[in-house]
């Protein structure tokens, strides 16, 4: 679903004159502007629907201005209806036309003036003969300039590409995508699995950094300070003797081969998207090239990076207070652009909350000058008002606290701060029910039932979602003890898996990905619209693309384990559906059809299917 964005503004005068507001629009890059009018919407809000048809920067100026013509007209008809003279009336409208002449364009001017005099000898008795909505339209567009007060501010507004607002994304490790166990994956082998990807219904193929691997400090299986000649290393402690963050891991394969991943992902309507992780191993070319670029102790060591108590002896770093500073935002703008100029226009960055803000905002604003295309993903779990201004400053998508809202209220409070404040206008949010990090708690107490509910909550709240796998299709969840991740995590090791594996979540992976792939009404985040339960168990809303009248009306059960029922009440008018009618609805999961009305009942057995995703059919 496209998404209309509303410019509006707040335009008054003095008195009791009539106004007109404006906005003028234009790309960054164009020169003339262009001007649309703006409705008025009440209590002084005046609107226009701006529907942008290319990405890039808009600019846009509101102007207001008293109308002298339309003043005039209202105050004839008045007087017209209260039964008065209106020659005079008919005398002065007409010197307001004549005077709007002597401004206007030539090729206007005798429309004008031909109008003018028909009104000065117009018999009062036929009234519907003074206006012309030409005319009235000449009025408005050669004004006069003395009355028109524009607001100073230019606005700008970043129009992106529709993959920014809808995408499917899946996380795979492509070193553990070997077909035969104890082998290291290539590219030649996620090129195998693309159509199994593509199956499933993903857009999105998410790979962790694919770059060389450092040994200094080598972390081990599940993170253990002590590694093995055998042990691969974490792929975020980035940089060899093979080269750092432009370089591929060697037993990966080539550049070639990298590309020919890419070229071959598009086929199936896919695109590769790379981690951008803003750190070195103690073993990158940049140690030894630009030590200024980190942080030295007063052992003469580097000081690696820390969040106590974890600490990451493996990873260094960028000291961004460094001297060398601008060189620094050069070379690691080089880098992105690197993996652009190879085929790569959507970026997961890792840990940008760790990285000066005003960094991201002007790399982020360079690579799009000339790369409008490219998507960042902000992967930043921290605090509320920095995932905002990173938002705010450039990053497409962001991840949220999805995974950690699990109740009914939590859940609705967090998607109306999401949807219905003023958030909404810069935070896209991405809901990932695991990653690699994030094992939540009630996946791994609440089995497949609890991995259903998750996929089927963050896949229809969010127009952006994705998955960690093969894992998740797998229900792998066992966690490290004492800590939300997986154990044997493959951010240590290498996993070998059976691809070919087929599971029930697996199924209804793909089934879901298709109702969203193939409904409108999923295209968008903030066209949610909650519905009152009497359960607390039970979470419903319901979801509508008004340009397709395609609606949808979702129901989950939260408790992974019990058989919850409840009445929900439906918002029938803002979904633009009358009541007391009933409707039929067709469960896409179960094959089911109901009739609903306002009030239903919903019973959903988490062992069956813990959810209803409701597509209504009008009749």
């Amino acid at each position: 679903m496209e998404e209309t964005i509303v410019l509006s503004a707040d335009v008054f005068a003095d008195g009791h004159d009539e106004i007109r507001a404006a906005v003028l629009v234009k790309q960054k890059t164009e020169r003339r502007w262009k001007e649309f009018p703006m409705s008025f919407a009440g209590n002084d809000r005046w609107e226009y629907h701006l529907e942008p048809e290319t990405t890039g920067i808009y600019q846009f100026q509101v102007l207001g201005w008293v109308d002298h013509y339309a003043t005039w007209k209202k105050g004839l008809l008045k007087k017209y209806e209260a039964g008065q003279d209106i020659v005079v009336e008919q005398q002065i409208g007409a010197e307001l036309i004549e005077q709007a002449a002597r401004t206007a364009f030539a090729k206007n001017r005798p429309k004008l003036l031909q109008w003018s005099e028909s009104l000065r000898n117009a018999k009062t008795a036929d009234i519907s003969s003074l206006f012309d909505p030409e005319v009235e339209d000449l009025m408005s567009r050669h004004r006069e300039t003395a009355s028109v007060t524009m607001f100073p501010e230019v606005f700008c507004i970043e129009i992106e590409r529709r993959k920014a607002a809808f995408s499917t994304w899946y996380e795979i490790f492509p070193r553990s995508t070997a077909a035969e166990p104890g082998q290291h994956g290539t590219f030649n082998d996620v090129k195998r699995l693309l159509p199994r990807i593509a199956e499933m219904g993903f857009d999105t193929l998410y790979l962790p950094p694919i770059h060389p691997i450092g040994k200094q400090h080598r972390k081990g299986k599940n993170n253990s300070l002590t590694a093995t000649p055998d042990d691969p290393g974490s792929p975020w402690a980035i940089g060899g003797e093979e080269g750092g963050h432009t370089a591929i891991h060697p037993r990966l394969g080539t550049l070639k081969d990298f590309r020919s991943l890419v070229s071959a992902a598009k086929k199936y309507n896919i695109e590769i998207a790379l981690d951008i992780a803003f750190q070195c191993s103690p073993d990158h070319p940049y140690v030894k090239e630009h030590p200024q670029w980190f942080k030295w102790r007063p052992d003469g060591k580097v000081q690696y990076a820390e969040n106590p108590p974890k600490k990451y002896e493996d990873i260094l770093p960028f000291y961004f207070e460094n001297d060398d500073w601008v060189n620094l935002w050069k070379e690691l703008k080089n880098v992105v652009e690197y993996w652009i100029g190879n085929g790569i226009n959507v970026f997961r960055v890792d840990n940008p909350h760790t990285k000066p803000i005003a960094f991201w905002k002007w790399l982020i604003g360079e690579v799009r000058k000339k790369n409008p295309q490219v998507i960042f993903l902000a992967e930043a779990f921290t605090r509320p008002r920095i995932m905002e201004e990173l938002a705010k400053i450039g990053f497409n998508q962001s991840y949220t606290y999805f995974s950690w809202r699990n109740t009914k209220a939590e859940l609705e409070a967090y998607m109306k701060e999401l949807t219905k404040t003023s958030v909404r206008h810069y935070f896209r949010p991405n809901f990932w029910p695991n990653t690699p990090d994030i094992l939540p708690p009630v996946l791994t107490y609440g089995g497949e039932n609890a991995h259903i509910i998750r996929l089927v909550l963050a896949a229809t709240l969010s127009s952006n979602y994705g998955l960690y796998g093969p894992v998740y299709e797998f229900c792998i969840n066992t966690p490290m003890p004492g800590k939300e991740e997986y154990i044997d995590n493959e951010k240590y090791e290498i996993r070998h898996w059976n691809w070919e594996q087929e599971t029930r979540l697996r199924e209804i992976i793909t089934c879901v990905n298709r109702i969203r792939r193939d409904n409108p009404a999923f295209h968008c985040t903030w066209n949610i619209e909650f519905a009152e339960t009497t359960n607390e168990q039970i979470i419903c809303y319901a979801k509508a693309d008004p340009k397709t009248k395609n609606i949808f009306i979702v129901a989950v059960n939260l408790d992974p384990f019990n058989t919850q029922g409840g009445h929900v009440k439906i918002p029938l008018e803002k979904l633009g559906l009358s009541a007391p009618q009933q409707y039929t609805v067709r469960d896409l999961l179960g094959g089911d059809r109901y009739r609903w009305g306002e009030w239903n009942y919903v019973q959903l057995n988490p062992h069956e299917m813990p959810a209803h995703i409701l597509k209504v059919d009008q009749l």
